[in-house]
Parts: structure tokens; sequence; C-alpha cells
């Protein structure tokens, strides 16, 4: 795997993405990083845990599910320049019945909720950054509810082709057919016909 790169250029990454910002607060924002790396398999956060980070993936895939009836649901997956948290535990600060496994050797930032927060009372652009990064976490949830709620096998397929492309060619089939509430073989199913279209 390609080496990480520097907090500076993740910040300004971030920056990009969701706020313009100052130097000064280019320098706020580094100071919350906190660069972590995880093996293929490895458990970023386990059932019981408190999620206390917001999470950017530089390069890699995870995935977050919970049990059911002692089978695993797979509730979201991210790939590279993504963010994820545990959204719950986040703002209660209570274990979470979610669990995030690495799926891919992964390279990610957490943003602890308590630096990100001390830091955003004083620079209004971490403000609307921290902001956004929730907002566009609702949005995604929004959207898988949506997908398992109105659209057919076949739509919600090829709407998460459209969406996640990258996700599609990674993941294991296993997992997106949990991602989109349909049997492995359903997928098998869908996807041959999507690809005879």
């Amino acid at each position: 795997m390609k080496e990480s790169i520097s907090t500076r250029e993740i910040a300004r990454e971030l920056a990009r993405k969701y706020s313009t910002m100052t130097h000064d607060e280019l320098d706020a924002l580094e100071s919350v990083l906190v660069p972590k790396r995880f093996a293929k398999g490895e458990m970023i956060l386990s059932e019981g845990e408190i999620c206390d980070s917001i999470y950017y993936i530089d390069r890699g895939l995870i995935r977050q599910f919970y049990f059911k009836n002692g089978k695993q649901i797979t509730e979201h997956i991210g790939e590279d320049r993504t963010i994820f948290m545990c959204i719950e535990s986040l703002f209660k600060e209570e274990p979470t019945r979610l669990q995030v496994e690495a799926l891919e050797p992964t390279i990610a930032y957490a943003l602890p909720k308590q630096k990100l927060e001390a830091v955003a009372l004083h620079n209004v652009n971490i403000q609307i950054l921290y902001r956004k990064i929730l907002e566009e976490s609702l949005i995604i949830s929004q959207i898988h509810a949506d997908l398992v709620r109105f659209e057919t096998a076949q739509d919600r397929y090829r709407k998460m082709c459209k969406l996640s492309p990258q996700v599609i060619l990674r993941a294991p089939l296993v997992y997106i057919a949990s991602y989109l509430q349909m049997t492995p073989e359903t997928l098998s199913r869908v996807r041959a016909t999507t690809l005879l279209d």
C-alpha cells in the first residue's frame, strides 16, 4: 500500500471538500488529525465500545455492521476519501451496537470529537466543516434507507453501481448483498441480468 500522506495534506483535502480555510484554521484542523492504520480484517470499532471520533478514509475500504438474529447485517461500506462514524455512539457517548471492520489495508485519519469541537469554537470554517460532515453522514444514511425502502432489487443494485462503483468492484459480494438487503443468490441474479442490459 502507498505510504500515507501528511496530516497537512489531509487537512487541505478536508478543507477543499467541506470548507475553505485560513492558514491558521488549517493548522488547527491539522492539530486534531490522528493517523491510523488498519490491517485487512482488523476491527476498527467493536460492539460495546464508544465511538469518540469521526474517521476520514485516505485509502482503504471499511464496513459497518451489526448482528441481528445471529446474522451480520452490513449497514455501510466506506471507501477512499469518505467519512464514517457511529453517529449515535459519538453524540450520546454511549457504547455502540455497530462494529467497523477494515475490508482492505486501510489508512484513516481520526478527528476526535472533543478536540474537533474545541477547535471549532474558535474557528468558524472548522464549524462549517463539522456541520457539513454531519450533513453528509445523514444524507448517506437517508439514501440507504430510501434505497431499501422504495427500490426494487434491480434498481438498488443499479443505483449502488452509479453511486459507489469502487465499492461494487472491491467489496465482497456477500457484504454488498447484505447492504442492499438481499441474499447473495438474489444479488447474483440481479448482476447477471444487469450485465445483459
